[in-house]
């Protein structure tokens, strides 16, 4: 995490990595399994009746309170609706669940649990992880892996810098002076916030504050204070150093990368399987659901 004081209105998070630009679903989303450790119990534990009201056992039918729940969820963490793609892998989320959910009562793994349904899911889905084997790597399996994700292991360029916020108009005009002022010593009230950023990635600053900010920013003379830019406005800023990036070596992070790559594996086999669990089932989509 960022080891920011306080962050900007929009500001995203420093990760401990560095985020390429378009980045395909996240594994969240293409991960049902994870997804649902991590949020199942408020987009799954809608009561079982709005999907069990069909007579034959091998159908699935996702209604519109599937669809609204994981509506409900996604913008209270995301503060958005989610579009069109997201809402179906989030449906698709639901429908691995109940799958493994139904598998768990064919199974009778229910018993002792008063049918308490992530309980079912998760006993089911042990059943599952006990018939999957794990990966066997090789140096070269692993090496293609840690080239094709280095972003995530790569120690990336960091920036510690400082902005001064004004109370009032932050016009291109109004930061400049703040700017000179603050350059030449002026004493008195500034009227202005102090924001402090330590260690920030440069990688995170373009999604922040947009492209040309990154930029200057990295060209900006140390020490001194900088009216920059920003996607949504005009920023007073002052680099204070800067850290530059390392790339990770292969040797020293052997043992983390075959756990990570083990991981992966295990997770995308353990999404086939239920996958493969599905295909006993018809799923049908109620037209208020779509």
């Amino acid at each position: 995490m960022s080891n920011e004081l306080t962050s900007p209105p929009g500001a995203a998070a420093a990760p401990s990595s560095t985020p390429a630009p378009r980045r395909p679903l996240p594994r969240w989303l293409r991960e049902p399994l994870l997804h649902f450790a991590i949020a199942g119990v408020a987009l799954f534990a809608v009561d079982h009746w709005i999907v069990g009201a069909s007579e034959d056992p091998r159908t699935i039918v996702v209604g519109a309170e599937v669809d609204d729940k994981a509506r409900e969820l996604f913008r209270g963490s995301r503060g958005r609706d989610p579009d069109a793609k997201e809402l179906a892998a989030l449906r698709q989320v639901w429908v691995d669940n109940e799958v493994l959910y139904r598998e768990g009562l064919a199974l009778q793994v229910d018993r002792g649990d008063d049918a308490i349904r992530e309980r079912v899911i998760f006993k089911a889905l042990s059943v599952v992880d006990a018939n999957l084997k794990p990966p066997a790597a090789d140096e070269k399996t692993l090496r293609a892996w840690f080239e094709a994700h280095r972003a995530k292991y790569d120690e990336p360029p960091r920036f510690d810098f400082q902005e001064a916020v004004l109370a009032g108009e932050a016009s291109e005009s109004a930061v400049r002076a703040l700017v000179e002022r603050l350059n030449h010593g002026a004493p008195g009230e500034l009227d202005a916030g102090l924001r402090v950023f330590k260690g920030r990635p440069q990688a995170s600053l373009a999604p922040s504050y947009g492209e040309d900010f990154a930029a200057a920013l990295a060209e900006a003379t140390p020490g001194e204070w900088h009216a920059l830019h920003a996607k949504d406005g005009w920023r007073a800023i002052r680099v204070d150093g800067s850290t530059p990036g390392r790339l990770a070596q292969f040797e020293a992070l052997q043992g983390v990368l075959l756990q990570d790559w083990t991981d992966t594996v295990m997770a995308e086999r353990r999404t086939a399987a239920v996958r493969e669990l599905a295909r006993k089932y018809r799923v049908r989509v109620e037209e208020a659901a779509r």
